[in-house]
């Protein structure tokens, strides 16, 4: 059983990656990349600006502290100017223990500082990181689209697109179609003239008929040529013409045959 489960959840993985495969899209994953990296500066800029808020309260309490001990100073050497050697020690007492809390936030002013140059700095370093892959995913993307719309255009160029697949498909049934309408007619055209099948407009001719029409339009063709000739030599008119086919046929005869006939006349 644990075999099977192994099987399957292997083909599931399979399938899946296999999907994502065909869902994924270069160009988005460079953007949201991209989009994760401005995410980073940003935090990197509020950590440095963070970093410079507490840099500047700490210089704010260091200036108050001097101040108070400049004060606390200045009345130890009243006191002791006035002989009270008591007021002024107190005052120095003070202003020593001011001083100690001046020095603590001097180092803690120190590490900020540090900690600000250090960010800033990484700051600059990531902004330059974020820009030189802009430019790179630009490029990227638009080689891919250009290499995209190749491939798009070389499959429809050799009809293996899904689109121009469709298209060939459609036409090749075209084409089946047109040849099997014309091999049909062409069948019952023949069927029709060998007498297989009856013409039911009574339209269709028998071949005594057709060979009776193909007589008379030579005969016609015959007459035009010979009344163009007479008209171009000057001749006999278009009745005698129209005669000739008769007149024609008469030099075949014999000549002796005419002549008894007006002797005994």
């Amino acid at each position: 059983m644990s075999g099977v489960m192994k099987r399957m959840g292997m083909i599931f993985r399979a399938k899946a990656n296999k999907a994502l495969d065909r869902a994924e899209d270069p160009r988005e994953t460079l953007d949201y990349s991209y989009q994760k990296q401005l995410e980073l500066l940003q935090k990197v800029r509020r950590g440095v600006a963070d970093v410079a808020t507490s840099r500047k309260r700490l210089e704010l309490q260091l200036n108050q502290l001097q101040g108070q001990s400049s004060k606390l100073e200045d009345q130890g050497r009243k006191a002791l100017a006035l002989g009270r050697e008591d007021l002024a020690r107190e005052a120095l007492s003070r202003r020593a223990a001011l001083q100690q809390q001046v020095t603590d936030l001097e180092t803690q002013h120190q590490t900020l500082q540090g900690e600000e140059e250090k960010l800033t700095l990484a700051a600059q370093r990531l902004q330059a990181k974020v820009d030189a892959f802009r430019t790179k995913k630009e490029t990227i993307k638009a080689t891919y689209t250009a290499a995209q719309a190749q491939t798009r255009i070389a499959e429809s160029f050799s009809g293996i697109s899904e689109e121009m697949s469709d298209v060939g498909v459609a036409i090749q049934r075209a084409e089946d179609k047109t040849a099997q309408l014309q091999a049909r007619a062409g069948a019952i055209d023949e069927l029709l003239a060998s007498g297989a099948l009856d013409d039911q407009s009574g339209l269709a001719k028998d071949d005594l008929q057709a060979e009776l029409d193909r007589l008379s339009g030579g005969t016609d063709v015959e007459l035009e040529l010979q009344r163009m000739k007479a008209e171009l030599a000057g001749g006999p008119s278009q009745q005698a013409i129209e005669g000739g086919p008769q007149d024609a046929a008469q030099p075949h005869r014999p000549q002796s045959q005419s002549h008894p006939k007006f002797d005994k006349q």
